[in-house]
């Protein structure tokens, strides 16, 4: 699989939005180690520490620092880049920061896609592009079954509304300056509840259990009972990989959205997750908080329907939750164990890991 991505990608200009956030330093990687010529467009990096800077990532890509709610800058680097694909990934991809700064979260997460679309419509050659979104942008109704690309879009809270809203604009957008037959090829894709080493966001469970527990803390379970489909972040990065290859070769999937998600047996809820991840560290605390708990609506439950990855892309799960949270776990031990040690190369042989057993398991995608 990687010799066949390779090429793909290898000498190709491949532009990254969000390159500094936690699934875009991870594909940029990716990217990289398959020979491509990667650019970045983040605004700053998000958290500290972060994946980005412990993996010195600044030293395989070039590095622009710029705001994607500046159409007119953002015009001017695809403009200069010339990309060959573009992930657009960049994203404001926080539930509760959306809740109390909508206009940041609508001006990044809707128009920010409108202006990687406008900027699309500049480029006079070939590209393809992969606009990322989420599961969340569905409206979720808390089914106990999956939802499938074609069902309603919308969530009730702003950063899930903002997500429906940006796959309006992408729908638009192909159906009025995209024809199929054109230069410009575009796939969506929607993933959540995504999880891995490198991750420090504010409010999501594993940053908040590693930042508690690497200095003997006890972490708060705002939710203990919510139930999630956890996947690994090198899942829907493998389909990511895998839509841009298919949209390279044919034009048949133009336009078209795509969920990535686990088997729908890896539904699991916060707290068998966290009693996951205590197997594999030590001296570990936590408590249940829930009563005192008096925040903003989140959903129970969440899940996606990827048959349609499988029938067209052939791409399905390769780790299962017993896989994820260990590969999870070892990447914030070995970060903080051994601070010094290379990061990039760990992550690297992450990777390695996941596609060998993606190829062991048989899985169609990773041949």
């Amino acid at each position: 699989m990687q010799e066949r991505l390779r090429s793909v990608f290898a000498n190709a200009r491949v532009l990254v939005t969000g390159h500094t956030g936690f699934k875009g330093s991870w594909l940029s990687l990716w990217l990289s180690n398959l020979g491509a010529h990667v650019s970045g467009v983040s605004l700053g990096v998000p958290t500290e520490p972060s994946h980005f800077q412990s993996a010195r990532l600044v030293n395989l890509l070039q590095d622009h620092r710029q705001d994607i709610r500046d159409g007119a800058a953002l015009k001017a680097i695809v403009r200069n880049v010339q990309p060959d694909f573009i992930f657009h990934l960049a994203a404001q991809p926080l539930v509760r920061r959306a809740y109390s700064d909508p206009v940041e979260t609508w001006q990044t997460n809707t128009m920010g896609t409108v202006n990687v679309l406008e900027a699309l419509r500049g480029l006079e050659k070939p590209c393809v592009a992969v606009l990322i979104t989420s599961d969340k942008c569905y409206d979720n109704m808390d089914w106990v079954w999956g939802y499938r690309e074609t069902d309603y879009l919308g969530g009730p809270d702003p950063y899930s509304a903002s997500k429906g809203a940006a796959e309006l604009a992408i729908r638009s957008y192909v159906r009025s300056y995209f024809p199929k037959n054109g230069s410009v090829r575009i796939g969506v894709g929607r993933a959540g509840n995504v999880i891995g080493g490198g991750d420090w966001a504010d409010d999501r469970i594993v940053p908040d259990c590693v930042r508690a527990w690497s200095q003997d803390g006890t972490v708060q379970l705002r939710n203990p009972l919510a139930t999630r489909p956890w996947q690994h972040v090198l899942e829907p990065l493998s389909g990511y990989l895998v839509l841009a290859e298919a949209l390279h070769a044919n034009d048949n999937l133009h336009g078209e959205p795509f969920n990535f998600g686990p088997a729908a047996q890896q539904d699991h809820s916060v707290g068998e997750l966290v009693s996951a991840m205590s197997q594999h560290w030590d001296q570990v605390r936590w408590e249940d908080v829930s009563a005192q708990y008096g925040g903003p609506y989140e959903s129970s439950l969440l899940k996606l329907n990827c048959d349609k990855a499988l029938h067209h892309l052939r791409w399905s799960a390769a780790w299962d939750f017993e896989a994820t949270v260990r590969a999870t776990v070892l990447w914030y031990r070995r970060f903080y164990e051994a601070p010094q040690t290379s990061i990039a190369e760990f992550s690297l042989g992450q990777i390695e890991d996941y596609v060998s057993q993606a190829q062991q398991r048989g899985l169609l995608w990773a041949k």
